[in-house]
């Protein structure tokens, strides 16, 4: 049967209990997926998420459903979510209906397109392994990134996700010719609010697309505006042929939306009290970014991992779809080695000869087997002291500790806080830079001449400066 235009077919509010909206309908079902409207002017939103009976579907509220009440009625939109499309939506900052939120009018030249899409097929894929330099040393040397692969910061609160988000936006806007999109699953506003504006003065917000949907709105808002988000990621990959860059804060806000959603619809919870159908819900999501012969969606994920447990089923469902995963260590942290990424938890499947080179593949090798024997003599040290290690071990402790300092780096987007000014490496640099610290080149320079450098070749520089330094408060002091 062909439905009739969106207008004659209205339904009624059978039932409201908090998000959950059951409807009748009775000249026939929208199917699952119908995007629905309510209440005064439309303004609330409905997603069909089942049919219950001949005449009854039940579905999740998008918008908060304030004054909704049994007898209301319902008009069936005849499609599904929509989000725009086109370069129009480019240095614009959308919620997950394609509403402008940043105070401006709404772009005109644009294209309606739904928010579900099946992934890539296989055909369409493409089989040639890149790396994606970001400039930061820590993660180009030990954790590279793939050119159209999904790569996950993997971290509790407060240990520097989404400064570590950011920084790759301004280095990566700098050198690649493609789009950021940024979406912003269940943050604070204030961090979008904040990324806003930091992306404005630093002049990447011409090549940059913001989707968020909020931590205060519903779970079914939340829920789909990481689909809204890769609509527009495939708009630039599959017509403009271009490059995308996608980065996700937070990958888990979308999972614990899905629960939400899970629990409200009644259905019966998994392990941890997770929805029963995380696994699908995730791969629905993840599959469709992927490197095409159009071009790349290459996607960055903050994963927030609950109480720092990493066999929590969130986390591990979200490892599997990752080729690289940069794991932030809170130890790290108040030590205050920033990034705060933990070399030896942190991983890539790019990591190998074939890819990265003989050279890079050695290098880093021995960089975390320096860095894990290191791990291992400290329960020693903190015990009997570093004098009663033999010199094989303390020549070990010497360049750990050099390179740990070395893989700090300062960054664009703190300076404001540090008052340093933010660095940019090559990857050749860094793997330089590493090579002579294991070399033992810098064996007398204080591990302080390292922290917070750019290249190696910065560590003489900053000795010298310190020296002056010192020389000058003496001499004051005399």
């Amino acid at each position: 049967m062909n439905n009739p235009s969106s207008h004659s077919n209205l339904g009624t509010v059978v039932s409201v209990r908090g998000s959950v909206v059951d409807i009748r309908f009775d000249k026939y079902l929208p199917p699952v997926y119908s995007l629905l409207r309510t209440g005064n002017e439309g303004q609330v939103a409905i997603e069909v998420l089942a049919q219950l009976d001949a005449h009854l579907v039940r579905g999740i509220a998008l918008t908060p459903t304030q004054g909704l009440a049994r007898g209301m009625a319902v008009e069936d939109t005849g499609g599904p979510l929509k989000t725009p499309v086109g370069k129009a939506i480019l240095s614009r900052m959308f919620d997950v209906f394609g509403n402008t939120i940043d105070r401006q009018p709404a772009p005109s030249d644009v294209e309606w397109r739904s928010v579900h899409h099946a992934p890539p097929p296989l055909a369409r894929r493409s089989t040639k392994s890149e790396i994606f330099e970001t400039g930061i040393k820590v993660i180009d040397v030990l954790s590279p990134l793939e050119r159209g692969g999904k790569a996950g910061l993997f971290g509790g609160a407060g240990v520097g996700k989404t400064v570590l988000l950011t920084e790759m936006i301004h280095n990566m806007v700098g050198h690649q010719e493609g789009v950021s999109i940024f979406c912003g699953i269940g943050e604070r506003c204030r961090e979008g609010e904040e990324l806003y504006r930091d992306m404005k003065l630093a002049g990447v917000l011409p090549n940059m697309v913001m989707v968020f949907g909020q931590m205060n709105e519903p779970p079914g808002s939340r829920f789909r505006v990481g689909h809204a988000a890769l609509t527009m990621a495939e708009y630039f990959r599959d017509d403009e042929h271009r490059d995308v860059l996608l980065l996700i804060d937070n990958i888990f806000r979308f999972i614990q939306a899905g629960s939400e959603i899970s629990g409200l619809m009644g259905q019966m919870p998994s392990r941890l009290g997770y929805q029963p159908t995380m696994g699908t819900e995730l791969s629905g999501l993840e599959e469709r970014i992927a490197n095409t012969d159009t071009g790349a969606i290459t996607s960055i994920q903050a994963v927030y991992v609950p109480a720092d447990d990493f066999t929590d089923p969130a986390a591990v469902h979200t490892f599997s779809h990752l080729s690289a995963s940069i794991v932030l260590s809170r130890r790290r942290a108040s030590e205050g080695l920033y990034p705060a990424i933990d070399p030896l938890q942190s991983s890539s499947k790019m990591a190998t000869p074939g890819i990265v080179g003989e050279r890079h593949y050695l290098l880093a090798r021995e960089i975390r087997s320096t860095l894990a024997q290191y791990d291992e003599l400290k329960d020693i040290i903190a015990m009997l002291g570093l004098e009663q290690l033999s010199a094989a071990d303390r020549a070990v402790v010497a360049r750990a500790r050099r390179l740990e300092r070395f893989l700090t780096q300062p960054f664009f987007t703190t300076e404001q806080f540090s008052g340093i000014k933010g660095k940019l490496v090559s990857l050749k640099d860094a793997l330089d830079g590493c090579e002579r610290i294991l070399r033992d080149e810098f064996k007398d320079l204080p591990e302080s001449a390292l922290y917070m450098i750019g290249a190696i070749d910065e560590a003489g520089l900053k000795t010298k400066e310190a020296r002056a330094e010192t020389k000058s408060a003496q001499a004051v002091g005399l």
